[in-house]
């Protein structure tokens, strides 16, 4: 097959939108021309080797990245599929195209990207990983940012249901852009800082999202009001996997006590369906499900709740887009509406 032939696609021009620049202004600062560019995007030319790579290096990126023989980058799995054929979605990720596959989410049914079947992928054609951001986190509110994020921004976000640990180690392993963690109580918050330090290699950054409360979920009508009665009551207990900022506080409560969890919970959500069903009688989760459940309430203690955005992915429009959301009049105003959350310090780095 000669060069001409060969199928060269490129996102040159999702790159340049998303910077807000014009064909003339990426033309400047890649040494090419205006003509030279839109024939480029458009796959009229095929590009020389000393384009390709001041256009990579003017957006930061590997070659691999803008352009793709036979109108397809390599695809990844983020995790095995449990089974086929399989759902999926696709995000690029630390420059890799990664498929996930399609789970449950906080975001509710979130429409696939394609669906893999005997070992080929069918897109959607109307799914962009380039403006996908993925996010691994166990806030139960992280649909209300989801949808202001995709409201005012170009791009989408998916949520990932993990707790805070594992979370961080998704984002060490480079299989999600950003994520949350509440690993500490409002009043030392460095315990978010300090858990970041030990999983991740690279440098981050903190955003708060909210100061929230976590507390103890209690079916109602049990007839008790203390801590102390709740802990020597004969009751059912929903646990919380190691690693979550949930199990964190009951492991703090209980400090070695004999209660042992009949079930495990994936998420707060979780804990309160549980209670709610009638298969659990108590657990720890966060005000705002608990409330949403009518479910009784007795809070613990307040926590800082970050998102750990790493140096790898800070200057990634997607991620940027996400800072400018989370520091937004129109989500501060959302989440102080919600139970038990605090937005004093919404959108403070550290």
């Amino acid at each position: 097959m000669s060069r001409e032939e060969i199928p060269l696609s490129n996102h040159i021009k999702k790159f340049r939108e998303e910077r807000g620049w014009s064909q003339q202004e990426l033309a400047e600062r890649a040494g090419l021309s205006r003509a030279g560019v839109s024939a480029i995007e458009t796959g009229k030319l095929v590009p020389s080797t000393v384009a390709a790579l001041a256009l990579a290096k003017v957006f930061a990126c590997p070659v691999e990245e803008l352009f793709q023989v036979g109108g397809q980058a390599e695809l990844h799995w983020a995790w095995p599929p449990l089974q086929a054929p399989c759902r999926c979605w696709r995000a690029m990720v630390s420059n890799r195209l990664l498929l996930y596959p399609v789970e449950h989410s906080p975001l509710g049914m979130v429409p696939h990207d394609g669906v893999f079947r005997e070992g080929r992928l069918f897109e959607n054609p109307f799914s962009d990983p380039y403006r996908t951001l993925v996010m691994a986190s166990c806030d139960p509110a992280a649909g209300l940012l989801a949808a202001e994020y995709a409201r005012s921004t170009p791009y989408r976000m998916l949520v990932l249901s993990r707790p805070s640990r594992t979370a961080l180690e998704l984002v060490r392993d480079g299989l999600v852009h950003v994520a949350g963690l509440h690993l500490a109580r409002s009043t030392s918050p460095e315990e978010n800082s300090k858990a970041a330090r030990e999983i991740l290699d690279v440098p981050f950054t903190l955003l708060r999202l909210a100061d929230w409360e976590e507390g103890l979920v209690l079916a109602p009508g049990l007839g008790l009001s203390s801590v102390r009665q709740i802990l020597e009551a004969n009751i059912r207990w929903i646990g919380r996997e190691t690693g979550s900022g949930a199990r964190q506080v009951l492991d703090d409560l209980l400090q070695g006590g004999k209660i042992s969890p009949t079930m495990m919970a994936r998420d707060h959500l979780g804990v309160v369906e549980a209670i709610r069903a009638g298969w659990a009688e108590a657990g720890i989760s966060v005000r705002l499900v608990s409330d949403e459940a009518g479910l009784d309430f007795i809070s613990l203690r307040e926590e800082a709740f970050d998102l750990c955005i790493p140096g790898t992915q800070a200057d990634d429009p997607r991620v940027r887009a996400l800072v400018d959301v989370v520091r937004s009049s129109p989500l501060k105003n959302m989440l102080k509406e919600l139970p038990g959350y605090d937005v004093k310090s919404t959108g403070e780095l550290s």
